[in-house]
């Protein structure tokens, strides 16, 4: 497959000197990644609002970094919900050996963690729903995330949500195989998985627009 050809080259040789002869073969690559997203775009529009969908740019910001290689050896990109009442958001990883799907709750603020917390501490039997289900663990396995070693401050380490109450990030990952990259099989998988989101997703979304009563905070 051309663009994974593409990006084993470029791991190889990450200097300027190569891209810049290259540039050509990166171009063709470039936009065949814009084509997939736009029909991938089109296909998360017939079941969801999205409001910004952003390719990533393959020039690394190396100000900060002790790797001083100038490019990315992936394409990204990731569609955005809209309005402030869908939150969550979806993520495309083209990288071989690497690539998958990925989604979910990458860094909540303070206030949105503790709320989740808070929600999960009164009752998670409709995330463990969500995350049960046979759909979900299809495409994902399990809920995904960093969490603290023993409990957040406030909360309770024999909480009976204690593995849902740890975590910091919410997220969700399916892997996609080299060999289906730019198939028909991997648009099945990438839309397949953005469809498997929806219920975690829309659920998440309204804990984090209402308090614990219920009531709508924005």
């Amino acid at each position: 497959m051309a663009m994974l050809d593409f990006l084993k080259a470029l791991d190889l040789n990450n200097n300027r000197e190569w891209f810049d002869a290259n540039k050509n073969w990166y171009q063709e690559e470039a936009l065949e990644f814009k084509n997939w997203v736009s029909k991938i775009e089109s296909e998360l529009r017939k079941a969801d609002m999205i409001d910004q969908v952003k390719i990533f740019r393959i020039y690394r910001d190396v100000r900060f970094s002790k790797d001083k290689s100038p490019y990315k050896t992936n394409f990204g990109a990731s569609f955005s919900r809209a309005t402030a009442r869908l939150r969550g958001g979806y993520y495309l990883h083209i990288q071989p050996g690497h690539s998958f799907v990925g989604g979910g709750f990458w860094n909540p603020n303070s206030a949105d963690l503790l709320r989740i917390r808070k929600e999960f501490e009164m009752d998670s039997s409709h995330i463990r729903k969500i995350i049960q289900d046979k759909n979900f663990k299809k495409y994902f396995g399990d809920l995904m995330g960093d969490e603290v070693s023993t409990a957040p401050k406030g909360f309770d380490k024999n909480d009976p949500n204690i593995d849902l109450i740890r975590k910091k990030q919410f997220l969700v990952k399916h892997d996609l195989d080299d060999k289906i990259i730019g198939s028909s099989e991997m648009f099945n998988q990438v839309t397949g998985s953005y469809a498997a989101m929806r219920p975690f997703f829309d659920y998440m979304s309204q804990v984090l627009t209402t308090d614990l009563n219920g009531e709508s905070v924005i």
